[in-house]
């Protein structure tokens, strides 16, 4: 069993050395822009990317001081919307009701990032849509090949799929170092965490 905690460990470091780095700072500068500007950050994800999302705006409110939002935070309302509208719309009439606008953001976190010829998470494809529609940004933390997040994207980080037999959980593993590593980001960040804060050494 070691033998394999050692490869998956390995596999994560080659993912990550493969990462686009130039990307990361479009991200982080883009998002930086947004908030600056008074715009809202609006974060999708579906299954473990919903809990992702859920966490992320924690951390881009109480971290960075950036006003942020995620339907998935709000079981009624996201059944209410599929029971009534359908699971397609779910995500870009919460956008809609939420008066999504052109001085704001999405953030999608993602393994395959939407696509709409395939019929896979046509809710994300529906909000990029909408996102387009009204001029606001669209950024990403994907897997694959990014899909409908990545063709519509202002910058888009894409977890390559190098390990077939393990798309799914090194790109949502890696996700969450993707955007922790955005909420450190010095452009973004604007409080100090609690951990941190306590563990100063005493000044001499």
């Amino acid at each position: 069993m070691t033998a394999f905690v050692d490869e998956y460990l390995t596999e994560a470091k080659t993912i990550l050395d493969a990462i686009d780095r130039t990307e990361i700072e479009l991200v982080a500068q883009g998002l930086t822009g947004v908030r600056d500007a008074g715009g809202r950050l609006f974060l999708l994800g579906i299954g473990g990317s919903a809990g992702h999302a859920s966490h992320a705006v924690n951390d881009y409110r109480k971290i960075c001081g950036f006003e942020a939002y995620t339907p998935t935070d709000n079981v009624s309302e996201l059944t209410a919307r599929i029971n009534d509208e359908g699971w397609d719309t779910s995500f870009s009439e919460w956008l809609r009701g939420s008066r999504l606008g052109k001085h704001d953001a999405l953030l999608i976190f993602s393994v395959g990032g939407g696509d709409r010829e395939k019929n896979i998470s046509g809710n994300l494809v529906k909000a990029i849509e909408l996102a387009e529609e009204v001029g606001a940004q669209i950024f990403g933390v994907v897997g694959r090949d990014g899909g409908a997040t990545r063709k519509a994207a202002d910058a888009c980080i894409v977890i390559p799929p190098l390990i077939a037999e393990r798309v799914t959980p090194h790109t949502e593993g890696i996700c969450a170092v993707m955007w922790h590593l955005l909420v450190s980001h010095p452009s973004l960040q604007r409080a100090t965490t609690k951990w941190e804060s306590v563990s100063k050494p005493a000044a001499p």
